[in-house]
């Protein structure tokens, strides 16, 4: 249990800084993307040390599956709590700038943040395993070079299970968004504890392109353009037909097509020749749920809102007698 108390008191300074961080910086609203560093820092940091229980900690120290799952979920649920609104995730940020809730600039500062934030949570890492307080955190250090991959199978299944998995996170983050704070904060741990526990054989579901920057694009097994493929351009872009998309978003039954379309099934759409376009699948989460893209178009494709109040129709008559 010795290592698990130097794992605890590694989680626990990534919390203090990161709620420092936060505390200092509110006074300050134009140095949001500070908040947005530090919020990727805490979570990669602190993912970092779990991916090292479950790596070495089953088997050097004693620790079994569910003490790994319980350790992920009360990680995700410190720092949905502690980061509130900022999730350490560019895909999130990049999805408020097409809702129109932040501007360019604000953007690319925050994405920019989220990768330098992991590349530091990373060194820092590293210089903890260095100091080898227990045998866990030795053996990650002589194997620290030559970690594991997350990616288990080949990039084109990795490819679309990252993407199901980001198209299920970022509609539950949508459709979340004005509820209570408590009710965002546990249903999405549990969401993120669900979808890395599922797809732990396949790519572990980060769903969070910084993540899986500072988690094993640096692991042997794949290039860089395979892992940017399957972690970076899955959450964001999947195939769809343009022809056939233009065609059944005006016809019956376009969100249960989507859904189908989303999930890979063959028959979801009859087989038209057409060219093929990338269709983003973070832009699919939003088009489900609003009906259209507000930074892209303002025409509501999905959803036709009908008046409440009508006008009678002998209205007009009366008024001109």
């Amino acid at each position: 249990m010795s290592g698990l108390n130097a794992s605890l008191g590694y989680f626990l300074a990534c919390v203090v800084l990161a709620a420092s961080t936060r505390t200092l910086l509110k006074k300050w609203p134009r140095l949001a993307f500070l908040s947005e560093l530090s919020s990727s820092f805490m979570l990669v940091a602190c993912r970092l040390e779990v991916q090292t229980i479950v790596e070495v900690g089953e088997w050097a120290g004693g620790l079994g599956p569910d003490v790994t799952l319980t350790v992920l979920s009360a990680v995700l649920l410190v720092h949905g709590a502690v980061c509130g609104d900022h999730s350490g995730n560019p895909s999130v940020s990049v999805l408020r700038f097409l809702q129109l809730d932040a501007a360019p600039a604000a953007t690319v500062l925050a994405v920019a943040s989220h990768f330098l934030g992991a590349h530091l949570a990373k060194s820092a890492a590293e210089y903890y395993w260095s100091l080898e307080l227990t045998d866990m955190h030795m053996i990650k250090n002589l194997m620290a070079r030559e970690c594991s991959t997350s990616l288990l199978v080949s990039p084109t299944h990795g490819f679309f299970t990252e993407g199901v998995c980001a198209l299920l996170f970022h509609l539950a983050h949508l459709l979340l968004r004005r509820r209570a704070a408590l009710i965002r904060v546990l249903f999405g741990a549990a969401l993120l504890t669900f979808l890395s526990h599922t797809a732990k054989g396949y790519t572990s579901g980060y769903v969070n392109p910084s993540l899986a920057y500072g988690l094993t694009f640096h692991c042997p097994g794949f290039t860089f353009t395979e892992y940017a493929l399957v972690y970076w351009l899955a959450p964001i872009t999947g195939k769809q037909h343009s022809h056939a998309l233009k065609r059944r978003l005006y016809g019956k039954g376009a969100y249960q097509w989507i859904v189908h379309k989303s999930l890979g099934f063959r028959n979801a759409c009859p087989p038209i020749k057409c060219e093929s376009v990338c269709f983003p699948g973070m832009i699919l989460a939003l088009l489900l749920y609003m009906g259209h893209i507000p930074r892209i178009f303002a025409k509501n494709l999905l959803y036709f809102h009908k008046t409440r109040f009508r006008v009678p129709k002998g209205g007009e008559k009366e008024k001109k007698k």
